[in-house]
């Protein structure tokens, strides 16, 4: 069979990884299952090969969060410098995150609490690189802190830490990047208002910081400094944090809600809030998940794509501005892939990797050249080579990766 990667054809001898790892270039040899490659790819382990990966930005930028060295709104694609070698990208409030190929990471956009991780409160419009580690593997922002995991399986914060974000047992603000405990064993992150909730290699899932509405999933609406584990199940796959709630799924395919539910993004056909998981609905067919402002997106492993929660701008999708407290679907499509999005606009693309993207569109941040806010999904220029959609609950802006 065909290696997926470079180095030629997968053989029949032990599993074995040459070359970088987390990086450019590499080879993969071996017969793998699934689930170990799987494994390799969430430690930033596996080889990533070598296509060129662009970074275009669209919509608000009054600090600089688009990252294109200037502070004007676009409300089309602008590419991020000339570098070709982004991986992923994250939106936080009013400033941007990417990891590099290379290991690499790096920030722009508004400094204020240290939210860059630079060292300093500065506000910076062009991609600033934070340290000079190489180790990076993924990262997530709140309002206003961001969280990351090296390749190590070691976790880090910076940015503001009121009501114990950075989970270092104090409320204390670092610009700077800290570790969270000594552990090893962080697989997936994911930060929300001022909360953060993160997922270890055992399939456990812990929570920290703000707690009004019971964002950390605890049974109460007490803050914790420190990370507590989430229930006893150690079968968590995936979580997405919204801005004042939480979505995360099971290796089963379940889907799990909690949190703020006052607009119905809970999906428990209800506006009521929770502070300990409750399952939606009884499906065991969730595959992606995406939390927003106070909305909710889901594709299901029939690559159909699902919303609810808060519509005032169209943010679900479904060509009206109707609240909707339980999953509805956008369209007829069966072939969703990813999904992203930040506060209230949501983003797609298709398994031919074409971009859609509706709801508001005040500052441009749909990327369709107008400022008219869209209740349908409208594709985004007519390239079909779009890939990694900017994660985030908190920005008025867009971040995606055009592969090249």
């Amino acid at each position: 069979m065909s290696g997926k990667w470079p180095g030629g054809f997968i053989n029949k001898t032990a599993p074995t990884v040459v070359g970088p790892t987390g990086g450019e270039g590499g080879s993969a040899s071996g017969i793998w299952t699934l689930d170990q490659v799987a494994d390799y790819e969430s430690k930033g382990l596996w080889p990533k090969g070598t296509l060129d990966r662009e970074l275009f930005s669209w919509g608000q930028n009054s600090t600089g969060q688009l990252g294109d060295g200037t502070t004007t709104n676009r409300s089309s694609p602008v590419q991020i410098g000339a570098l070709t070698n982004w991986e992923l990208t994250w939106v936080g409030g009013n400033f941007s995150g990417g990891i590099k190929t290379d290991g690499t990471l790096w920030t722009w956009g508004d400094g204020g609490s240290g939210r860059l991780g630079l060292g300093n409160t500065t506000d910076y419009s062009s991609p600033v690189q934070v340290g000079a580690l190489t180790t990076w593997n993924t990262a997530a922002s709140g309002l206003a802190h961001t969280a990351a995991i090296k390749t190590d399986g070691t976790l880090w914060a910076w940015g503001l830490g009121n009501s114990g974000a950075l989970a270092q047992g104090n409320t204390t603000s670092y610009s700077s990047p800290v570790q969270v405990g000594s552990e090893t064993y962080w697989e997936k992150v994911s930060c929300g208002f001022q909360f953060t909730l993160a997922i270890t290699t055992a399939g456990k899932l812990y929570a920290w910081g703000y707690n009004a509405f019971g964002y950390l999933g605890q049974g109460n609406t007490t803050n914790t400094s420190s990370p507590v584990q989430v229930g006893a199940l150690t079968t968590w796959a995936d979580l997405s944090c919204g801005f004042l709630n939480t979505l995360a799924t099971t290796t089963d395919g379940k889907l799990y809600a909690w949190g703020y539910g006052n607009d119905g993004q809970l999906g428990q056909g209800n506006t009521t809030s929770y502070s300990s998981p409750v399952q939606v609905g009884a499906l065991t067919t969730w595959l992606a998940i995406s939390g927003g402002y106070r909305s909710s997106l889901a594709t299901k492993s029939d690559g159909t794509l699902w919303s609810w929660g808060k519509n005032d701008k169209g943010q679900l999708g479904v060509g009206n501005t109707t609240n909707y407290s339980s999953p509805v679907q956008i369209g007829g499509l069966t072939t969703w892939n990813k999904i992203g999005g930040s506060q209230d606009h949501k983003a797609a693309t298709t398994t031919s990797n074409a971009l859609y993207i509706w709801g508001n569109n005040a500052q441009g941040q749909l990327g369709d050249g107008t400022t008219t806010n869209r209740s349908s999904p409208v594709q985004v220029g007519s390239l079909t080579d779009w890939d990694v959609l900017g994660r985030g609950c908190s920005g008025k802006h867009t971040n995606v990766i055009f592969k090249s």
